[in-house]
């Protein structure tokens, strides 16, 4: 299976690309990444499984909330933006603080991260996907709310870079 970071090397590279669509297939594990105008989603089926296929267009719904939420991050953004750094969502999912509603979060405003920490998690279609902090910083705000359903790109942290 591909790695997060591989991942959203792919995604960059074919959204700078002239490509709509890319497959890969490695042992029973496909991975399908599709362009249109606005965003690049993202979707993972198990290539044994057709309900899973049918499971990525009902995606594409939430999709249409995307112009709603990115007037509002800019705002935000904007004041700050100069020396801080955005942790972005890698995928189309839902967000979580933590492993589990036990367990405390990952990270809270405030706290100290290295480029390797792992700040929250992202679930897409049955998978738990580790995000890391990507600099070392702080962390300053908290974009996102547990349990949210985030977009490919959309900014979960803002973390002021050392």
């Amino acid at each position: 299976m591909l790695k997060i970071q591989e991942i959203r090397e792919l995604i960059k590279l074919i959204d700078k690309s002239s490509i709509d669509e890319f497959q890969y297939e490695n042992d029973g594990e496909k991975i399908v990444l599709k362009k249109n105008e606005t965003s690049v989603q993202q979707g993972y089926e198990p290539a044994d499984a057709p309900a899973a296929i049918q499971a990525a267009p009902a995606q594409a719904a939430p999709e249409a909330s995307v112009p709603a939420e990115a007037p509002q991050a800019p705002v935000t953004e904007k004041k700050e933006d100069a020396n801080l750094h955005k942790i972005e969502s890698p995928m189309v999912g839902t967000f979580y603080a933590s492993s589990s509603p036990e367990n405390p979060a990952y990270v809270k405003t405030g706290d100290k991260v290295s480029k390797d920490s792992i700040v929250c998690i992202i679930e897409a279609m049955k998978l738990f996907n580790e995000i890391e902090a990507e600099v070392n910083g702080e962390i300053v705000e908290i974009l996102v709310e547990n349990g949210q359903l985030v977009e490919y790109g959309q900014p979960l942290f803002l973390v002021k870079a050392e």
